[in-house]
């Protein structure tokens, strides 16, 4: 391997780290998640990395044909912009949904007490709208089922995201040397990127699995949905 595709190695490595750390929604989004659903440190890195394979992978695959297919650069950067604006936009939806979701979930949990009266004593009793409302046909797996297509919904965004540093920092010279080089160069941001979503999200999920906040935990669905949203935010509307 020659020295040059040596130098872009570590270069993809070193933009892969700082690009991912420097950009929130790489791992804020599923942090917030798991935070929200109570999920495992274990089911939190699976979801990462899935999302995270999704997310190399668009862009990958856009490098490798514009490379082969001789397509100018200055087009492949305005198509990978086009792409961020839109996963930027489709996350800031994903968050605010999610939020109105998790504002209505928020209100059914909450507790409250009627008075009645039965064969002249009058008593109260606490309950909440969510049981209060519930139906027959609605069945068991419902809410599973919202939260599979959260799931899919989040997977779709990553897959939208662009890496912006991939194709024409580091694909486009790697070409110029080898197709060796260009494999080995694309395989260590992607592996760095991976694996620093997975380290920032295992870090912070174990951290916040002590932190215990009573009054605020039917709130915790719409909070992951304000966190997105704002991760979406700072990507459409400040670039990071």
């Amino acid at each position: 391997m020659s020295p040059e595709i040596l130098v872009l190695c570590g270069t993809a490595a070193t933009i892969a780290f700082v690009h991912t750390l420097l950009g929130p929604d790489h791992y804020l989004p599923f942090v917030a998640l798991a935070k929200s659903r109570n999920w495992s440190v274990g089911k939190a890195l699976r979801t990462t990395a899935w999302c995270g394979s999704g997310h190399i992978v668009g862009s990958v695959v856009l490098g490798f044909i514009g490379i082969y297919a001789s397509i100018q650069l200055g087009s492949l950067e305005w198509i990978e912009g086009l792409r961020g604006d839109i996963a930027a936009w489709a996350l800031v939806s994903f968050g605010l949904v999610y939020t109105a979701w998790g504002i209505r979930r928020a209100y059914k949990k909450k507790s409250h007490a009627h008075w009645h009266s039965h064969e002249g004593v009058r008593h109260y009793h606490g309950h909440s709208h969510q049981h209060e409302h519930s139906h027959v046909h609605a069945g068991p797996d419902s809410d599973g089922q919202r939260r599979s297509l959260a799931g899919w919904a989040i997977f779709i965004v990553f897959v939208l995201g662009p890496c912006e540093p991939l194709i024409p920092i580091l694909m486009f010279p790697a070409a110029k040397e080898s197709m060796v080089g260009l494999v080995a160069v694309t395989a260590v941001f992607a592996l760095v990127t991976v694996l620093t979503m997975l380290a920032a999200v295992a870090f912070s999920v174990w951290g916040l699995k002590g932190i215990r906040m009573p009054g605020m935990e039917r709130f915790s669905e719409a909070i992951a949905g304000s966190t997105i949203t704002l991760c979406g935010l700072s990507i459409a509307v400040l670039g990071l």
